[in-house]
């Protein structure tokens, strides 16, 4: 779940863009020649007094569809390029994410000397209980652990956040990053237990997926209770990922890696028998200075891209469907995960188990076009399953999932060899971890299991 050496193989330079297009607003009234002038004067001057109120009102109301991503991990460079936006985030999500502390930071010189003028006034003053809005990132940040020498922010020899976080951004760019440092359950729970966090990624657990304690009873609070979803990531060996307390648990998605761009083939220091493989080796951003970036690989970069991949897809569920808030609050959400409307009023809910049920539709098997120089290990024809779960998962499989769960185009069945294999693994998981009917009671939810390991059985 840490990166490989190849971390600080490659630096490069990428700069993210973005526009607004203006609006424009056209009044036509005709009465005759002789009194368009007047007329139209004072018909101007209400409506231009009307729409003054009417976008002061949507500025303070209105907002995009959004989702929120909660990394879970060492710190984050808050200063990179990559993390930059325009946009400010609304005081209502500030509130519903708990923000008590706003760090305006300087973005001009080096990282250095931005550290250093922002030293006294905001790294100086960080408590364990400050949840942090950065104005101009899009990072609200926390560290409930308390514990590191920098408080958010990636110390210096760290950078495995920064890393992380990146991922998430390259799969959807318009994601709320609500990063927590750390790597213990209290951690999982800061994120498990904000209302309006959709989707948590951990990429850390015992070398060797060692079949000890970890942070399961979190990951459990935030799937099994508050309707979330979290992925975890396996281990960086070929160990079956069902024992492994990040990607092992039934509720989570335990995530192996492939060789993105490369033979597309099961990258052999990678966990075994997982729900997903997704990139192994990406381009991500430094921890120590404000735009390079370096090329780095591991199960831990697969993980949060696919955080990011779900986060898109029901980022773009709540446009379609007019849901302007997030999370899947049991009690303000009734456990939806997208809770909203059709044109014409008609309900739109799509729960955990349903985004799960369609990203395990979409993944799929490569042909067998091995490189044996490639450091992978080819992809067997015979119980895939066991080697990369349901299969691969990229960037391609967005447009897939979406129309399967817009119910515009519905995905095919997987294989019943296919099917059977990964009910296997969910019934290995679920004895493993006694998962059920152990878990938690709920008054909405009592445990996460069933059709191909998505399915949610109701109080």
């Amino acid at each position: 779940m840490t990166d490989t050496p190849e971390e600080d193989a490659l630096t490069a330079q990428l700069t993210p863009q973005s526009s607004i297009a203006p609006k424009s607003l056209v009044a036509v009234g005709i009465l005759t020649f002789l009194l368009i002038f007047s007329f139209f004067a004072l018909s101007l001057g209400g409506e231009t007094n009307q729409q003054s109120v009417s976008e002061n009102e949507s500025s303070n109301d209105d907002w995009r569809a959004f989702s929120v991503v909660a990394p879970i991990d060492t710190g984050i460079n808050v200063y990179h390029d990559h993390f930059r936006t325009n946009e400010t985030y609304p005081d209502w999500l500030l509130e519903g994410l708990g923000v008590n502390k706003i760090c305006e930071l300087t973005f001009e010189g080096t990282w250095q000397e931005r550290y250093d003028s922002d030293k006294s006034s905001c790294w100086d003053t960080l408590a364990a209980s400050d949840i942090v809005y950065f104005p101009g990132t899009k990072i609200i940040g926390s560290s409930p652990d308390g514990d590191s020498e920098i408080l958010i922010l990636d110390d210096p020899s760290d950078g495995h956040g920064s890393a992380v976080t990146g991922a998430v951004l390259d799969a959807n760019p318009n994601a709320v990053i609500f990063f927590v440092e750390g790597f213990s359950t209290e951690a999982v729970l800061a994120a498990a237990n904000q209302p309006l966090v959709d989707i948590i990624s951990t990429s850390f657990g015992a070398p060797g997926s060692l079949p000890v304690p970890g942070i399961e009873r979190g990951t459990e609070v935030a799937v099994v209770e508050h309707g979330k979803m979290h992925a975890g990531a396996a281990d960086n060996s070929p160990s079956p990922a069902i024992q492994d307390a990040t990607a092992g648990p039934p509720w989570s998605i335990g995530i192996a890696g492939y060789a993105e761009e490369g033979d597309d083939q099961k990258e052999i220091m990678s966990g075994s028998y997982p729900d997903i493989s997704a990139d192994w080796t990406q381009v991500l951003p430094n921890h120590d200075d404000i735009e390079g970036y370096h090329e780095t690989s591991g199960t831990s970069f697969a993980t949060p891209r696919t955080a990011g991949i779900l986060s898109f897809v029901l980022e773009s569920l709540r446009a379609e469907f007019n849901d302007d808030r997030s999370g899947a609050s049991p009690a303000l959400r009734e456990g939806m995960l997208v809770n909203g409307s059709d044109d014409e009023g008609n309900p739109f809910q799509v729960s955990n188990s349903q985004v799960r049920e369609a990203l395990n539709l979409s993944a799929w098997y490569p042909e067998l076009d091995w490189d044996p120089t490639s450091g992978t290990m080819p992809i067997s024809p015979v119980a895939p399953c066991t080697q990369t779960g349901w299969g691969l998962v990229n960037l391609s499989n967005i447009e897939p999932i979406i129309a399967h769960l817009n119910q515009t185009v519905e995905l095919s069945q997987r294989p019943g060899d296919v099917v059977a294999c990964m009910d296997a693994n969910q019934e290995m998981r679920e004895t493993y971890w006694s998962a059920y009917p152990s878990a938690p009671q709920s008054d909405y939810v009592t445990s996460v299991t069933g059709s191909q390991g998505a399915e949610r059985r109701l109080a």
